[in-house]
């Protein structure tokens, strides 16, 4: 069965972390983390709709001014979601700007910002190019315990752990997953139309089989016989991402709650497990950690990035060579 989102590392695991979660139908996309982002293309942080942000380290953030750039003449808003503070910061990097040519002939181009922690929505505000991004305090959404974006299609969950500040990690979640059987359409005599949208919808939220639904020129079928003839009902995709956590058992209780089942697990492995010292101390996953927390999540498959080990060796060999007076080092011939 296809899948809701083509989930990809934005560089490669020894740089900035950070994942782009491309809609495999629809011109959308979602960030988790905004590091460096000059590996993806204008067109596609066009398409970012949502960016789910774990904390404000400069490599979890310094991408920020490139989607705002890219997204500053856009008519439809960018949301974005970090831990407790995070609105702050997104106003001072703002207010960092002059925005003199920005006013009411400009595009409506909005930035809404919340902050995640104790289990919700806890603050939230908007910032407007209109208004040259003066800050306003808006409500946020009440989406319930644990949760910072819902949709029909799907729900992003969050959960926030100790990186000696609040890091949070995310789990994108599609409930059900609906598709359609090659070629059941034209069997059935129907053309594709956005009668197909409200139909998958209607599968979603377990309607009566007996449901009438319209499928184009005055015809409609109930929803049982196109659940049946027409449709692959499965379970949806989940995606999680877990970075910068300290390895404790507080932290580990919730990555395993977060992360069951997954069908992908993007998760840091920061240093070796001999150098698990380092990582208490910069409180950091060990590789060895993330596989151990990856098998008992029971992922499918897990993709580890983040990954500093080949500096701390380097490092620690500097380290361990014994010091020579320049003197006594033997003279060139």
């Amino acid at each position: 069965m296809s899948q809701l989102v083509q989930p990809r590392l934005i560089n490669d695991p020894f740089s900035d972390p950070g994942v782009f979660a491309d809609f495999r139908f629809g011109r959308r996309a979602l960030l988790f983390d905004l590091g460096e982002v000059a590996a993806l293309s204008a067109r596609e942080l066009m398409r970012v709709s949502d960016v789910l942000v774990s904390h404000a380290h400069m490599d979890h953030l310094a991408g920020f001014d490139r989607l705002l750039r890219v997204c500053l003449h856009r008519p439809r808003p960018l949301r974005l979601v970090g831990p407790d503070g995070f609105i702050t910061g997104i106003a001072h990097r703002l207010h960092s700007y002059s925005w003199n040519l920005l006013g009411a002939h400009s595009p409506d181009f909005r930035l809404r910002v919340a902050e995640f922690a104790d289990a919700r929505l806890r603050a939230a505000a908007e910032f407007r190019a209109q208004e040259q991004f003066r800050q306003q305090w808006i409500e946020p959404p009440d989406l319930g315990r644990g949760l910072v974006l819902a949709e029909e299609d799907f729900r992003i969950e969050a959960a926030v752990l100790d990186h000696g500040i609040p890091s949070l990690a995310f789990a994108l979640v599609e409930p059900v997953r609906v598709n359609v059987w090659q070629g059941a359409l034209e069997r059935l005599g129907l053309v594709p139309g956005p009668w197909l949208a409200e139909a998958k919808r209607a599968v979603r939220r377990s309607l009566p089989p007996d449901t009438p639904v319209p499928v184009g020129e005055g015809r409609t079928l109930p929803l049982g016989e196109l659940a049946v003839q027409a449709f692959r009902v499965g379970p949806g995709q989940k995606v999680a991402y877990v970075t910068d956590a300290a390895d404790t058992v507080d932290n580990a209780a919730r990555i395993l709650a977060l992360a069951e089942k997954a069908d992908t697990l993007f998760i840091e492995a920061v240093f070796l497990d001999a150098d698990r010292v380092v990582a208490d101390r910069t409180r950091h996953l060990t590789a060895a950690r993330a596989g151990a927390l990856a098998r008992e999540a029971g992922v499918r498959h897990a993709v580890p990035f983040h990954i500093h080990t080949l500096r701390v060796l380097t490092l620690s060999k500097l380290l361990a060579l014994e010091w020579t007076e320049p003197q006594s080092r033997p003279k060139p011939r």
